[in-house]
């Protein structure tokens, strides 16, 4: 159960490769690692804007770039790419680094 796939095309020679045996099991296989690309992506995204707002020194710019973070952190936990509970702690956190910076 150790398999990781990094693409998934329709060559019968790549999909003999795969355990599941059924058509419906091998597309959920091809959904699920599209998916995982995509999260990957999102929270990685995610992470660099958090990252950024925390470099920001600015207030002006660090509360408008707050607004943005905390509206892509809401979609990301209403997607369940990361926890809602990971989501309200980032708003937190961020939310005390922005008003603790002087204007």
């Amino acid at each position: 159960m150790g398999y990781k796939f990094t693409t998934i095309t329709t060559n019968k020679k790549l999909l003999k490769r795969i355990m599941a045996n059924h058509k419906s099991a091998i597309k959920r296989i091809r959904q699920a690692e599209t998916r995982r690309l995509r999260n990957r992506y999102y929270a990685k995204t995610m992470r660099n804007a958090v990252r950024n707002l925390r470099k920001e020194t600015d207030k002006a710019v660090a509360a408008e770039a707050y607004k943005r973070v905390t509206a892509m952190l809401d979609k990301l936990a209403g997607k369940n790419v990361i926890s809602k509970n990971k989501a309200a702690n980032l708003k937190s956190k961020l939310a005390k680094h922005v008003n603790k910076l002087e204007a």
